[in-house]
């Protein structure tokens, strides 16, 4: 899924009142709008917009030990580069406390795990956690880990590999899907007149609902 907008739909109708309401009345010939076959009114659908998330001040999904690796992790694996921001600077790893929040366990499971992993191989070598790190101790850990993927479907075996490996690909199509990214994009685009290797400013906007029950 690209990045932006990200609908929620938040409090659908609990089944239970739904059904007494049934029993107790007769149902109406023709629903109108706003109201199910079954009387009861429509759940309301609230709307998250994606970005919202980048400019929250605490993570929603991750733990603050989790998320503070997963900000020094997404600054390492895609820096800024050639005029271009990269996930700092795009909010990133905000986003994907947001994305792997929504997302199925396993996929939660990965980062969680993946980034435990980091934060204790980081104590274990240097005695500090992860976000701490200078660039050449995560070099350290993070070179290692980072392998050659001959095809997108086939990640590595190994559990914290295959973590770095979907974590790259995450900040990679967060930050360049990202308004910072199209804004620059924009800004080189006019700088060079729009010609090979300008941009458009575009950026996706994703309307696949998220539905919580």
């Amino acid at each position: 899924m690209k990045r932006r907008r990200f609908l929620q739909a938040l409090a659908a109708a609990p089944a239970a009142p739904l059904a007494a309401q049934q029993a107790a009345q007769p149902p109406a010939a023709s629903p109108g709008m706003g109201q199910f076959r079954g009387g009861g009114p429509a759940p309301l659908l609230q709307t998250t917009a994606a970005d919202l998330t980048a400019q929250s001040a605490a993570p929603a999904f991750f733990t603050a030990s989790q998320f503070a690796v997963l900000r020094r992790l997404g600054s390492l694996l895609q820096p800024s580069l050639n005029g271009h921001p990269g996930a700092s600077e795009a909010g990133a790893a905000e986003f994907l406390d947001f994305l792997v929040s929504v997302s199925p366990a396993d996929r939660q499971k990965l980062y969680r795990d993946g980034l435990d992993a980091l934060n204790a191989q980081a104590k274990r070598q240097f005695e500090k956690s992860f976000a701490d790190l200078e660039d050449r101790q995560a070099d350290a850990i993070l070179r290692p880990l980072v392998v050659t993927i001959a095809w997108p479907e086939d990640l590595p075996h190994d559990p914290l590999r295959h973590f770095v490996a979907q974590a790259h690909r995450d900040f990679r199509t967060a930050t360049e899907n990202s308004r910072e990214w199209a804004a620059s994009g924009a800004s080189f685009g006019r700088r060079r007149g729009r010609g090979f290797g300008g941009g458009t400013g575009l950026y996706w906007l994703p309307i696949d609902p998220v539905v919580k029950g």
